[in-house]
């Protein structure tokens, strides 16, 4: 094995993998609610490089250093920051301002009922007063799904009691976590807790009524980030190139 192949491939694989993460967050740029993701490298432990079958140590297994094998893809991260707001004046749609999530309870299509948590908050009504996600899975308050008498006009405060007609209905369901490790990325901005998470009592997060929060992708820098990727990835497929026309040369000469 040539090392310099090797390592100039796990180059490709890192950036290419770091290119799927920035495209992504660029396709869901404009989605409401979206997390942009980024992504780590790692080292290969190094290895001791041992001789082995030389002549010029009398064939005694000498040890000549250590040796690293490249980069490799690292984990896939979420940043929570918070989003831009975007005015819509639509009775049902709710920005959280804060940590927090509202919490959904989805159900599979084998028809598995679980609770996701979102900061997406475009939510409607439907014809039984039901207030759903774009999706139809229902939004969770206080007291199971939240039901809304469909004639009313609704009301939102800042700390997520719903009102209609002046009358106290229920409450946003917001969770918040401890640590949002324990949180897996579901579809394009629902999220599921995995075992260990623990919610954090209480939330500090506020609702505004007739907002949205945006994605927290930033389409410059992330424009930025694919052209250096783009570089790096470059370089790496040159040194393969000069690599694999040096061992060409290498291989005819040794043929003359």
């Amino acid at each position: 094995m040539v090392r310099g192949l090797y390592t100039a491939y796990t180059g490709m694989i890192q950036q290419q993998n770091r290119l799927d993460v920035v495209s992504n967050n660029l396709a869901n740029a404009t989605t409401v609610g979206f997390k942009k993701e980024g992504s780590t490298s790692q080292a290969f432990d190094e290895v001791l490089t041992i001789k082995i079958k030389d002549a010029s140590t009398n064939y005694l297994d000498l040890p000549v250093g250590n040796m690293s094998l490249g980069v490799k893809v690292g984990e896939t991260y979420t940043d929570y920051t918070q989003g831009s707001f975007k005015q819509t004046e639509n009775t049902f749609d709710v920005a959280i301002a804060g940590d927090g999530f509202f919490s959904i309870s989805y159900t599979s299509k084998n028809g598995v009922e679980s609770t996701m948590y979102t900061r997406d908050g475009s939510f409607t009504l439907t014809s039984d007063g039901y207030l759903v996600t774009k999706d139809g899975d229902y939004v969770l308050g206080q007291d199971g799904p939240i039901n809304i008498p469909t004639e009313a006009s609704v009301a939102i405060d800042e700390e997520g009691r719903i009102f209609a007609d002046g009358e106290y209905v229920d409450s946003f369901a917001i969770a918040d976590f401890e640590d949002y490790n324990y949180l897996a990325k579901f579809g394009e901005s629902m999220y599921r807790a995995v075992d260990g998470a623990t919610q954090k009592e209480p939330s500090n997060a506020k609702t505004y009524q007739g907002y949205l929060e945006m994605s927290n992708v930033n389409v410059v820098s992330e424009m930025v980030e694919m052209i250096t990727i783009s570089r790096a990835y470059e370089s790496n497929q040159k040194l393969i190139t000069s690599i694999d026309e040096t061992l060409e040369k290498a291989v005819t000469l040794g043929q003359l």
